[in-house]
């Protein structure tokens, strides 16, 4: 097993993410982590429920991390596809 030489820092969301996680976008159902950012395999737009609860439509890039804590990930309005939640 290789060391992971921070493991003794604490976590911050400023640093890169650890885990990955395929995202199906669902109107009833919260994703099971709040996310660092997001990412999409085609551009378009994404709406989510952030931390603080607010529901918006972002815009988002193919292959960039896009930094957002989100906690859903909704059917209704989003377009783009491929979507991964960072954390």
């Amino acid at each position: 097993m290789p060391v992971d030489r921070y493991a003794a820092f604490s976590r911050a969301p400023s640093l890169p993410a650890t885990s990955v996680q395929e995202i199906v976008p669902d109107d009833a159902a919260d994703i099971a982590h709040v996310s660092l950012a997001l990412n999409v395999a085609t551009p378009g737009n994404v709406r989510v429920t952030t931390l603080d609860g607010d529901v918006v439509d972002v815009e988002v890039a193919a292959g960039v991390a896009f930094p957002l804590r989100v906690s859903r990930v909704w059917a209704t309005g989003t377009t783009a596809t491929g979507i991964r939640a960072l954390y």
